[in-house]
């Protein structure tokens, strides 16, 4: 595999410029995202400054993305109705130039999130983001599917990601004890974050919301590393003050709406 390897580091990547750029143009971020994580999902948007709309219905879903500086379409409790939405959206997104996220939630598990992951694909995401076993099923790889769990290592899912980003012209992010980020030629590692966040609903289906919202103020690639290393800081910090997965849920919002303010 011939690519380039980066490790970020926190205090090196200039992810502090692109938050308060993020923060300046607090842009309408369009979210199609499971109900288990709705609200969640919208109050980390507004934490990072973003101004969240978690608009569904299909007669409304492809205006918000055309007006949006960024759109996550995420799988995650997916229905026939819910899948309207997303390819209408999507096109919507594409004929607009408005930038969106795949969150490819427990791909493989079902034909249905099979079949609406591969109609989706063609409308060209900026951003593919999920898990190691995600990433790999989406790759087209026999995977370990255990609903939106993962069975894999990031590391293991990295050339798949490759392989991914290759094939469909995105940016491919994959969460794990070290994320990566890599558009095919250039690989992003982020290191940090905590345990705890893989035992608290929707941390990882909130991020694929901050890289849309960070989508509308710099590229693809920039966007997922910055969105990764913003958010692999906040879990660190939060997870130093708490107890337990209750407790960091609030304390994460907390942190991350005072994230490089410090700066």
């Amino acid at each position: 595999m011939n690519t380039v390897t980066d490790t970020l580091v926190w205090p090196d990547w200039n992810a502090k410029e692109d938050l308060k750029r993020l923060r300046e143009a607090v842009p309408l971020t369009h979210c199609i995202t499971n109900v288990v994580v709705t609200n969640f999902s919208a109050n980390v948007l507004l934490a990072i400054g973003a101004s969240p709309a978690m608009a569904i219905a299909s007669e409304e879903s492809g205006g918000f993305a055309k007006i949006a500086g960024g759109v996550l379409i995420n799988i995650g409790t997916i229905t026939r109705i819910d899948k309207e939405s997303m390819l209408i959206a999507a096109a919507a997104a594409q004929e607009a130039g408005t930038p969106w996220v795949l969150d490819p939630v427990a791909a493989g598990a079902s034909e249905i999130r099979t079949n609406t992951i591969r109609e989706l694909l063609p409308f060209k995401p900026s951003v593919i983001r999920g898990n190691a076993s995600e990433i790999i099923a989406v790759s087209g790889a026999a995977g370990n599917v255990k609903g939106p769990d993962s069975t894999e290592s990031s590391g293991t899912a990295l050339p798949y990601a490759v392989e991914l980003a290759l094939k469909t012209g995105s940016v491919v992010a994959v969460s794990g004890e070290v994320d990566y980020v890599t558009d095919g030629k250039k690989i992003i590692a982020v290191p940090g974050g905590h345990v705890i966040m893989t035992k608290t609903t929707g941390t990882g289906c909130a991020l694929g919301g901050v890289m849309a919202a960070f989508l509308a103020v710099t590229g693809p690639l920039r966007a997922a590393a910055a969105a990764s290393l913003v958010y692999a800081e906040t879990g660190k910090r939060a997870a130093q003050a708490v107890r337990g997965s209750g407790s960091f849920a609030v304390k994460f919002l907390d942190e991350l709406s005072l994230i490089g303010k410090e700066y």
